[in-house]
């Protein structure tokens, strides 16, 4: 299914907001497809993009399947790619100010990515049957924020 819209002529708009959330654990996915979905409706565009980006280094935006044993799988894979107990030196004060010792959050979650873009249509978010929109903390507990953008028609 295709569809052209013009949008010059239907005037582009966009539309900013930053979603809150606060985390409980350490290292946790929230499913925010229902946070997201609402926002073309509130921008009044029925044809665009949305944009979601996080706001923080050591947090994480993906699609994927929401079920609880493919979260536990990723998690325990993200952890076996980038071990709690590896010599970081990012940890290391001899190398680095930081003392929140986590330099696995960082790692963690540039191979996750901070971003994700999602068309929409007539009003819709245009998203696969198992797609859901996730949120990974990777160094909680801590108020976080997302950054959505949406642009179009």
């Amino acid at each position: 299914m295709s569809s052209v819209v013009d949008a010059f002529s239907q005037g582009l708009k966009v539309f900013s907001k930053t979603l809150r959330i606060i985390t409980q654990e350490r290292f946790e996915v929230h499913n925010i497809t229902e946070l997201v979905k609402g926002l073309p409706r509130l921008a009044g565009i029925t044809h665009g993009i949305v944009t979601i980006h996080a706001l923080h280094t050591t947090t994480a935006i993906f699609l994927n399947e929401y079920q609880q044993a493919l979260l536990d799988d990723i998690k325990e894979t993200l952890r076996s790619l980038i071990t709690d107990n590896g010599t970081y030196r990012h940890n290391n004060p001899d190398y680095s100010d930081c003392t929140r010792q986590n330099a696995t959050s960082h790692l963690r979650a540039m191979l996750l990515g901070h971003n994700v873009s999602i068309p929409v249509e007539d009003g819709k978010l245009v998203l696969g049957r198992w797609q859901s929109i996730l949120f990974a903390e990777l160094d909680g507990p801590q108020e976080r924020q997302i950054h959505a953008q949406v642009i179009g028609v």
